[in-house]
C-alpha cells in the first residue's frame, strides 16, 4: 500500500471529516477555502481514489456521493503495519519508533496495549 499524493491526502481528509457521503461539488467547495481548484481536477482525483479502492460511491441523481472505504485510523494502522514489515529487525523498528513519539503518544500506546491485554484475557 502506498501513501496518498498531496491532493489525494487533502481530499481523503475532507471525506473522513464529513458526517455523510460527499459529492465532488461539496469537496471542491471545501478545497476552495484553501486554493483555487477546478471541479474536473477534484472529479478526476476522486474517481482515481474510487478506482484504487479508497472510496466507495453511490449514485445520487446524475452525480455520485463518495465515502471512505476505511476509517482514517484503519488507513494509518495499515501504513504502520507496512512500515513495520519493511524492516528486518522488528525490535529495532519499534525502538526507533518509540524514540520519536511524544509522551502523550507513548501514553496512548500504553493505554491501547492495556486494553488489548484485558480483551485477550477474557
Amino acid at each position: 500500500m502506498r501513501g496518498f499524493g498531496e491532493l489525494e491526502a487533502v481530499i481523503m481528509d475532507i471525506v473522513w471529516s464529513a458526517d455523510a457521503p460527499v459529492s465532488v461539488r461539496e469537496v471542491r467547495e471545501r478545497l476552495e477555502t484553501q486554493r483555487v481548484i477546478a471541479y474536473t481536477t477534484v472529479l478526476t482525483v476522486m474517481d482515481n481514489l474510487h478506482g484504487k479502492g479508497w472510496l466507495v460511491r453511490q449514485r445520487d441523481g446524475r452525480a455520485f456521493r463518495y465515502q471512505a472505504r476505511m476509517t482514517r485510523e484503519e488507513y494509518a494502522a495499515r501504513l504502520m503495519r507496512e512500515a513495520l514489515q519493511s524492516g528486518e529487525d522488528h525490535a529495532a523498528v519499534f525502538v526507533r519508533f518509540l524514540d520519536d513519539i511524544s509522551s502523550e503518544e507513548s501514553e496512548a500506546l500504553r493505554a491501547a496495549l492495556r486494553r488489548r491485554s484485558r480483551k485477550r484475557a477474557r
